[in-house]
């Protein structure tokens, strides 16, 4: 393992490179929303599988109507009236025409609909007071989609749309990426469960529920295990037992203290680590690498250094190992600073910021506190700004990088 600071995207190199994709399943198709598909889909049909009409009129000859208008209204007998799911009876013949419901397919004989909005029913007559192209208000064959295209790429999170074009080609089951367990657990003699009275020096194991609440937005499964304390052998038991999940993710323990046993137990264990702290702020102390075929993630303590390292690191390996198509990263965006931003300068630096839509630009208002175990200062937080190593400040109303970390609006 090296002992070299690395950057961020060293560090992710790392983690990404050893990551393979899940198993698959067959699941039905409402429970697929959000789920990665496995396969590809190809339209097996033509849909529409005929012209159709794309409103209620009349199914016409655009040569009978060429001289209507409001002054010059043309008379054309109604031969039949044509619900959606039928098939004309009779072919349209010259001066004829065919009252047509939406979806209905077009008649043999109609090259053209006319809306009902522009036509005055006359008995067993029709007046039109409007003239139609060829091909008006008509839905081609095929112009959803056609037999043998690619509809839906292996790889792609399925969301609202791709259930439609699902059900629409009839797949009632689908193949998804098996969704990974990831094992949960925090250490620290100073912690308490959330359903605990909080004595002096104790501090709530938040870093459990934020950390699996992430990992169910990315569409994992969390496994919270108990508090481990910090003597070797808890931390140990706790590891170990985390081995039966795909993923391990432990915060605290990762640092340099007396009491940060995570490490020790790692090497002890025949961990390969691939690192241990990267230069980035807050998120320094972060540990990575493959414990018995398992990636383990050692995420600091403090409760914003660990959502910050889960969502620059562990969050891109889940996506791979969903089978997720690349890119992995969340999107980074061009903002104005909407006041000044300062740092030390000797690592890139992460600020917690709620991004503004304005006249065409997005605006970074900062969390006026920073610090890595202020964990308010993620709420109502949907980017990070960013601020290179070297950069110690930036001016109110420069543009600046920010990574999106949830939805704007």
């Amino acid at each position: 393992m090296t002992t070299k600071l690395l950057s961020v995207e060293e560090a992710l190199e790392k983690v990404i490179e050893p990551i393979t994709p899940l198993g698959s399943e067959r699941i039905d198709l409402l429970s697929a929303l959000g789920r990665v598909i496995t396969e590809n889909i190809i339209a097996p049909i033509d849909i529409p599988t005929t012209a159709n009409s794309a409103m209620d009129g009349y199914a016409v000859r655009a040569i009978d109507l060429e001289n209507a208008s409001s002054r010059n209204p043309i008379r054309l007998k109604v031969i039949e009236d044509l619900p959606a799911g039928y098939i004309a009876k009779s072919n349209l013949d010259i001066g004829q025409a065919i009252r047509i419901m939406t979806g209905a397919t077009i008649p043999n004989g109609a090259d053209a609909v006319v809306m009902v909005e522009v036509t005055k029913t006359d008995g067993e007559y029709v007046e039109i007071y409007e003239s139609v192209k060829v091909g008006q208000h008509i839905r081609l064959k095929g112009e959803d989609l056609q037999a043998g295209n690619l509809l839906i790429s292996s790889g792609t999170k399925l969301g609202t749309s791709e259930i439609g074009v699902l059900a629409l080609v009839q797949r009632p089951f689908v193949k998804v990426s098996r969704q990974p367990l990831v094992a949960i657990l925090s250490t620290g003699d100073e912690l308490v469960e959330i359903d605990e009275p909080i004595t002096p020096g104790k501090v709530v194991n938040s870093n459990s529920y934020s950390l699996a609440a992430l990992v169910k937005a990315c569409g994992g499964i969390p496994f919270i295990q108990p508090i481990a304390r910090d003597n070797e052998a808890e931390i140990r038991t706790s590891i170990e037992a985390a081995l039966a999940a795909d993923f391990i993710i432990s915060s605290g323990g990762v640092s340099v203290g007396d009491y940060d046993y995570v490490k020790p137990v790692l090497n002890s264990l025949g961990a390969e680590l691939k690192f241990w702290r990267v230069s980035m702020k807050p998120g320094k102390p972060i540990a990575f690498g493959m414990l018995k075929g398992k990636p383990y993630f050692g995420l600091p303590g403090n409760t914003v250094s660990s959502m910050l390292s889960f969502l620059l690191f562990v969050r891109p390996a889940l996506l791979k190992a969903m089978n997720l198509a690349a890119p992995w990263t969340l999107p980074k965006i061009k903002v104005v600073l909407d006041s000044d931003a300062r740092s030390k300068g000797d690592r890139r630096t992460y600020l917690r910021a709620t991004l503004r839509y304005d006249n065409g630009l997005f605006y970074a208002r900062l969390a006026p506190r920073q610090g890595s175990g202020v964990l308010s200062s993620m709420l109502g937080a949907n980017a990070l700004v960013v601020l290179e190593e070297s950069v110690t400040e930036m001016k109110k109303g420069e543009l600046v990088d920010a990574i999106i970390i949830s939805n704007m609006f």
